[in-house]
């Protein structure tokens, strides 16, 4: 007897990848049987409405978008996962509660490079009236004047200056002298903030997205527009350079509670550094990721299927133990990093989920060539531009965005010369 297994999509304004996924998966056409029962795959897009906590949920696993910012979703969410066995991409407790101050201080407890990073208190205080005599208390009580010049000058310039917490909406500053430095003070407000060292010279910017298991290393130009900023390579790393890497985004992903996770990491001197890695909500748009789009809908498609048909379960706590128990050896870190990943494969279970794609999903790249270049993936493209362009650039990027995905289908598929690191412009 078959039976039904959903997979939810719990979205914000995200038009592209949502759209590539659902048609995707009715291509695919799946039927796979496990245990004398056969499978069939759903996937529906839930709304967001009032909800008794004791709702059933017929969802097996969710692809979550939007609890890192809207509470009911998240709540609702969360709610599935403690009474419904939900598996979702990313731990939401993990989510909501890790600051990229945090982040940084547990990668520095486990060894990776992450540079000279320092906290300092706002430049103005929220003064809530029901709490303003008790903050006006503790401040004069406890509060230290501080030379910020003089840190600036302890770190080393150039410094970038940005929120403890994330958030590139409200700015990062590089700041090169103390003047600068003063004026971006006195801009934060009531933000808390992080100075750290800025890592110059670099000679590669790498960003790597971990789904699951899969992991792309991607060469990064910050330098260039947001539509050409994720390069057509991967910077040209070794294998041990990419070993390491992979390694390190699985630790970090694994770590956090994270599926689905990139990291921000500079090349200097011949060492890696992590410069930002608490981003539990990549980019997933065409209008960016481009040529590495389709990699991405692939990578949700395979990694979602695994764990609705394997019923995959969530891991409640993040069991940092063993990594701890790691970093505290007196191993060199390089073996230390091989320990953390092997750590990282067994929980992503990285043996099954490549045996189920072999056994079950063998035709999938013959899938995603024919639908890469159907008519319904175009419309896909030109519906997220349409979301961010203005009306006269829209035919021009819906057919930059599209030749770069026949690139991939043409490179990666067909295997018609390997990428560049400007074969498009």
């Amino acid at each position: 007897m078959a039976r039904v297994v959903w997979i939810g999509l719990s979205l914000g304004a995200d038009l592209c990848w949502p759209l590539c996924f659902e048609e995707m998966l009715k291509m695919l056409n799946l039927k796979i049987k496990i245990k004398d029962e056969e499978l069939i795959f759903k996937t529906e897009r839930i709304t967001i409405e009032p909800f008794s906590l004791r709702q059933e949920c017929k969802y097996t696993v969710v692809l979550d978008r939007v609890t890192h910012w809207y509470h009911t979703s998240r709540e609702w969410i969360k709610k599935a996962i403690l009474l419904d066995n939900l598996y979702v991409l990313n731990n939401p407790w993990s989510i909501q509660s890790m600051e990229k101050q945090t982040t940084y201080c547990a990668m520095m407890r486990l060894g990776l490079n992450i540079p000279e990073t320092w906290m300092v208190p706002p430049k103005a205080y929220e003064m809530d009236p029901m709490w303003k005599k008790d903050l006006e208390i503790t401040l004069k009580r406890y509060a230290r004047l501080f030379d910020l010049g003089a840190i600036g000058e302890k770190i080393g310039y150039p410094i970038f200056m940005k929120p403890y917490d994330g958030g590139a909406w409200v700015g990062v500053s590089k700041i090169h002298n103390s003047q600068e430095l003063w004026m971006a003070y006195e801009r934060s407000g009531k933000r808390v903030m992080h100075l750290q060292k800025a890592v110059e010279p670099y000679d590669l910017f790498v960003r790597c997205i971990g789904l699951g298991p899969q992991v792309r290393i991607i060469h990064y130009d910050p330098s260039k527009p947001l539509h050409d900023r994720y390069r057509f390579d991967d910077g040209g790393v070794n294998e041990k350079e990419r070993a390491y890497l992979e390694n390190a985004t699985l630790t970090i992903n694994n770590f956090f509670g994270w599926d689905f996770n990139s990291c921000e990491v500079l090349r200097s001197n011949g060492n890696f550094f992590f410069i930002d890695f608490a981003n539990a909500c990549p980019d997933s748009q065409v209008t960016s990721l481009h040529y590495h789009f389709p990699w991405l809908v692939v990578a949700k498609l395979k990694w979602a299927l695994f764990c609705a048909a394997t019923n995959r379960k969530m891991h409640y706590n993040l069991q940092w133990d063993p990594y701890f128990e790691i970093a505290d050896s007196s191993l060199p870190f390089e073996e230390k990093l091989n320990k953390y990943g092997e750590i990282a494969r067994k929980n992503f279970s990285q043996e099954q989920f490549l045996e189920f794609c072999d056994k079950y999903l063998p035709h999938i790249d013959e899938v995603a060539d024919q639908f890469f270049a159907s008519d319904k993936a175009k419309l896909a493209v030109r519906l997220k531009v349409e979301s961010l362009y203005p009306p006269h650039e829209v035919e021009e990027f819906t057919e930059l965005f599209w030749q770069r995905i026949q690139e991939w289908r043409k490179r990666e598929l067909h295997g018609e010369g390997q990428p560049k690191s400007d074969p498009l412009q």
